[in-house]
């Protein structure tokens, strides 16, 4: 039986004891089917096809959790290419079918996560509230008469009900945060580049980051690992150079004076202070900052030329069928129309200045604590002033990716009308692990459950301890895989899995000979140029570290392996002499491909 609330720990603690996938969506299927929002998917798999994928994973990897995300649900907002099903971002008329997936969902999918749906959004990822949609408007999972936020709003909605572990977003201006705050989830915003946005459709091109929604702050950054990394295809992908955060001393900013803006709504003003003193409680040190430069920022994402990106984004469609558009949607867009390029120039400088004065607010706090969304808002009331009232739930968001930060949105309890609130903890370009602890910490003080269960408990396993940067990563390549007769090794230390990659194209794979159980021997070749081999990275406690590295027996040893991404990790490798007279295994892509391959045999 599964839990109301799906989450990594809990799923793979029931692998682990027997259950399968094929199980776990035989109960989504369940769930889906007795969903009382309509609203959630734009385009459901159908019950056969989850069914088959569930099969297909077993078969192609049958032991239980051998891939780090093996037979976990997710859905993928429908702005996001997932193959087989079609991309309508929520425009009938736009709809397209896919020849590939998008980058990150071939990454998840790789890990094992089997797609459940496309779901609903703000046409045109242009909203943050959830009713710009013809295919109807998906409600908060506590009041059918309330927003569930947007755009990604089926996204949050079909995690915060149960019917997926995980799910895809995207964030321009919030899309990421807002609906986790009204459905009392996690929202992991990454640094823009972070995840590549191939197979996206675009919103403003340069600010998009596509975003995971989650019932915890670990499980979004597990699944974040595994889905991010530089991407060529993508030209505003980034390679990662992780900022670390102080783990003593920490100095958090929060709102004062005339910038506590929750336009009336005492209940959320209530809960935005109530994190505060958990912030506080928790050894941090608060500090009041000046919120005006990010304010006028964040203006700039509606107000100023960047709305020229939405346009750009659709420009060929809406010269043919502006009828087909969301009539608000189509407004905004239109609205681009009279912007210059001297506009946008000057809009860039504006940016820049404005830059610039946050440095000084930066001098003073290294993380922002800022309401999710100052309040929120019935349906009836959105639809009757879409504009108003949409722009106000941004307050607090719109300025992040156009300042190039990361942030984390979790759930800060509930009003006394039984309405979920949100914080969101904000910090400077590659700090997403670093604000990991911070957020996991609230998130569990805050004692608000996840999803619509809020007497949930947050699973020990997936708590995000201060302190995690003092882990050290390697990555392994044969008997210590998932699922490899040596993985308890690093299980038994504590280990943690942090991703599923390859390594570069210069390196080749032999067998061992006479070695028990039987391991591999990865060999760098400058010059090779092979496709790259199959890797997990585990990310090791310190301590724990040295005591492990002296059990490896030789030819074998530890140095960096570089990794397809650009990245390097230390990991094993083996001796060149030990290989001369070894069986080359290269063109099988990895060891476990390797030992499928002799089974079958």
């Amino acid at each position: 039986m599964l839990p109301t609330i799906l989450d990594l720990s809990s799923l793979r603690a029931a692998y682990q004891s027997g259950l399968t996938p094929l199980d776990a969506i035989e109960e989504v299927i369940v769930r889906r089917a007795a969903s009382r929002d309509a609203a959630i998917f734009i385009t459901p798999v159908p019950d056969e096809e989850l069914r088959a994928a569930a099969k297909d994973l077993m078969a192609r990897a049958p032991e239980a959790n051998s891939l780090p995300l093996w037979g976990v649900p997710f859905a993928v907002k429908d702005n996001i290419d997932a193959a087989g099903l079609p991309t309508t971002a929520a425009c009938p008329a736009y709809a397209y079918r896919p020849k590939a997936d998008s980058t990150v969902v071939a990454r998840l999918r790789a890990a094992g996560a089997i797609v459940i749906g496309k779901t609903n959004l703000d046409q045109f990822a242009t909203g943050l509230n959830g009713t710009r949609s013809p295919y109807g408007a998906p409600r908060s999972v506590f009041d059918a008469a309330y927003i569930s936020g947007g755009s990604s709003s089926g996204s949050a909605v079909t995690v915060a009900s149960g019917l997926a572990v995980f799910a895809l977003g995207t964030d321009t201006a919030g899309s990421g945060r807002v609906p986790a705050a009204f459905n009392n989830l996690v929202g992991i915003k990454p640094t823009p580049g972070l995840l590549p946005n191939t197979g996206a459709v675009p919103a403003c091109k340069s600010v998009d980051c596509i975003t995971i929604f989650a019932a915890t702050v670990g499980d979004g950054v597990a699944i974040r690992k595994v889905a991010e990394g530089f991407d060529a295809a993508d030209p505003f992908s980034r390679r990662a150079k992780p900022a670390n955060l102080p783990v003593s001393g920490l100095r958090i900013g929060v709102l004062a004076g005339a910038e506590r803006e929750f336009f009336g709504d005492t209940e959320v003003e209530a809960l935005y202070d109530q994190a505060i003193e958990r912030a506080k409680a928790l050894g941090a040190t608060i500090v009041p900052f000046d919120y005006t430069p990010f304010r006028e920022a964040a203006a700039l994402l509606y107000d100023g030329p960047w709305v020229a990106e939405r346009l750009a984004a659709v420009e060929d469609f809406l010269a043919t069928n502006a009828a087909d558009f969301d009539p608000t949607v189509r407004g905004i867009i239109e609205g681009a129309k009279g912007k210059t390029a001297v506009e946008a120039f000057d809009g860039r400088y504006r940016l820049e200045e404005l830059r610039r004065k946050t440095e000084a607010e930066w001098e003073k706090a290294d993380v922002l604590l800022l309401p999710t969304a100052p309040t929120t808002y019935t349906v009836a009331d959105m639809l009757a002033n879409p504009v108003v009232l949409n722009g106000r739930l941004g307050r607090y968001t719109n300025f992040v990716n156009l300042l190039d930060c990361a942030a984390i949105a979790v759930p800060a309890g509930f009003g006394k009308g039984g309405l979920p609130g949100g914080v969101t903890v904000i910090a400077p370009a590659f700090t997403d692990d670093a604000l990991a602890p911070l957020a996991d910490a609230l998130h569990r003080a805050a004692s608000s459950g996840m999803g619509i269960d809020r007497r949930a408990v947050i699973p020990e396993t997936s708590r995000v301890a201060p302190g995690d940067d003092g882990f050290v990563e390697i990555a392994v390549v044969g008997a210590h895989l998932t699922g490899m007769p040596l993985n308890h090794e690093l299980t038994g230390a504590g280990a943690r899995l942090v991703k599923t990659c390859n390594t570069s194209g210069e390196y080749r794979l032999f067998v061992l000979p006479d070695t028990v159980p039987p391991k591999p021997g990865l060999v760098r070749e400058p010059g090779y140029k092979g496709r790259g081999l199959e890797v997990e990275v585990w990310a090791l406690p310190a301590d724990a570290f040295g005591r492990f590295v002296q059990k490896i027996p030789a030819p074998l040893g530890i140095g960096k392996v570089a990794l397809d991404d650009g990245t390097s990790v230390s990991g094993f490798l083996c001796e060149v002499h030990a290989v001369k007279d070894a069986e080359e295994i290269t063109a099988l892509g990895g060891w476990r491909n390797y030992i499928s391959a002799k089974r079958a045999s």
